[in-house]
C-alpha cells in the first residue's frame, strides 16, 4: 500500500489514511503525515466525510420507507412546506437520485451569505427564494446537494427526530461505528476532529455533508452494507430511473461502477483542502477507503482503483475469490 500510495504521487509528509477491509480477514491500513494540528493522523483520527455522507442520509430514509414510514413516490410539498409551489412536483425518490431539477450549488450558495457558515436552515431559506424551476424533475440527472439537505430534513420530520440523534441509533450503533456523528454546529467541527484546511465557513448543513467519521468507522459502514445489517442494502443498491424510465448509474447516495468485472457502489466527498473515497464491492465483501485532508488533486480516484486492485489480488491469493452468479464481467 506504501508504494502505492507513493506511485501515485502523494509525499510521505501528506496526510493521508487508507483501507481495505475484507470478511474473515483483518484490515488492511495505511497512515501518514500530521493533521493540522501537528497530530499523527491515524485510522481513528476524526475526518469530515464530506459528500460520503449521502449514502449515509439515503440510509435514514431507506430505513423509514422499510418500516412504512416514507413512500418515496410522495411529493417533497407537504414535507417541506415553506418550498414554493414547485415542491409539488418534486418526488422523495427525485432527491435520492439527483433527478429533482432543482437549482444549481453555485445559485444556492450565491444566495448564502459569502462568509457564513453552509447549515441546512441557510439552503432551504436560499430554495424559498426560487419561484420556478428551470427544468422538470424527472426529465434528467444533476448532482443536488441541496436535494439531499432537503431529504434530510424529511427524514427528521418523518422521524420526529432530529438527524444526528436518528442516526446514531438506528445506523451508527449496529456496526459499532462508535466515533461517526453528524454534525451540525456551533462549531466549525466537532471536539477532537482533525480540523478543515479552513474552518469557516464550515460545512455544517446536514444530508448532503455533516457526518464526521474515521477510516476504521467507514471501512465498517462498507462491511455493514454489504452484510445486510440494516435490512436495507438491496433497495439502496438499486439504480434510479428518469420518470421515462431510463435508467442512471447512481443508486442510493452512491454510484453505481464495474471494476475488474465486479459492480462497485462508491461516493467521493470534497470540500476545500480534503478530498475523500469511499468503495464497496459486495461479491467479495470488500469496503475500501481514503481520505486526505491537505489534498486539493484527484488523486485519490486512481489511489482507490489501486487499492481495489491489491484487494482483489489479495482474495485471489487466499483463495477467497469467487464471482457471484449474476456479477457482471
Amino acid at each position: 500500500m506504501s508504494a502505492l500510495v507513493s506511485a501515485i504521487g502523494y509525499r510521505e509528509d501528506e496526510p493521508l489514511v487508507a483501507g481495505i477491509r475484507r470478511r474473515g480477514a483483518p484490515p488492511l491500513l495505511l497512515a501518514q503525515g500530521l493533521t493540522f494540528t501537528g497530530e499523527p493522523m491515524t485510522a481513528t483520527t476524526l475526518v469530515y466525510a464530506a459528500s460520503l455522507s449521502k449514502q449515509m442520509t439515503a440510509a435514514c430514509a431507506a430505513l423509514l420507507v422499510r418500516d412504512g414510514v416514507l413512500d418515496m413516490e410522495s411529493p417533497l410539498s407537504p414535507w417541506l412546506p415553506e418550498l414554493p409551489a414547485w415542491a409539488g412536483a418534486v418526488r422523495l425518490r427525485h432527491l435520492v437520485h439527483h433527478t429533482a431539477a432543482l437549482p444549481t450549488d453555485a445559485e444556492v450558495d450565491a444566495l448564502i451569505a459569502g462568509d457564513a457558515d453552509r447549515t441546512t436552515a441557510g439552503v432551504i431559506r436560499a430554495l424559498t427564494r426560487f419561484p420556478a424551476l428551470d427544468r422538470r424533475p424527472g426529465a434528467g440527472y444533476l448532482y443536488s446537494n441541496a436535494g439531499y439537505v432537503c431529504l434530510a430534513a424529511v427524514v427528521e420530520r418523518a422521524a420526529d427526530m432530529p438527524l444526528p440523534a436518528f442516526a446514531r441509533r438506528h445506523l451508527f450503533a449496529p456496526p459499532a461505528m462508535a466515533d461517526t456523528r453528524y454534525w451540525a454546529g456551533p462549531g466549525p467541527m466537532p471536539p477532537g476532529a482533525a480540523p478543515l484546511a479552513r474552518p469557516r465557513p464550515a460545512p455544517l448543513s446536514l444530508g448532503d455533508g455533516g457526518v464526521w467519521t474515521t477510516l476504521g468507522d467507514l471501512l465498517r459502514w462498507g462491511q455493514a452494507l454489504n452484510a445486510d445489517t440494516f435490512g436495507v442494502s438491496e433497495l439502496m443498491q438499486t439504480p434510479g430511473r428518469l420518470d421515462d424510465g431510463t435508467p442512471i448509474d447512481y443508486a442510493w447516495g452512491a454510484g453505481v461502477r464495474s471494476h475488474a468485472g465486479y459492480r462497485v457502489y462508491r461516493h467521493g466527498g470534497g470540500w476545500p483542502g480534503l478530498r475523500a473515497l469511499h468503495a464497496r464491492v459486495p461479491a467479495l465483501d470488500l469496503s475500501v477507503a481514503v481520505v486526505a485532508t491537505d489534498d486539493r488533486t484527484e488523486r485519490r480516484v486512481p489511489l482507490l482503483n489501486g487499492l481495489l486492485d491489491v484487494a482483489r489480488d489479495l482474495a485471489s491469493h487466499s483463495g477467497g475469490l469467487r464471482r457471484r452468479t449474476g456479477e457482471p464481467r
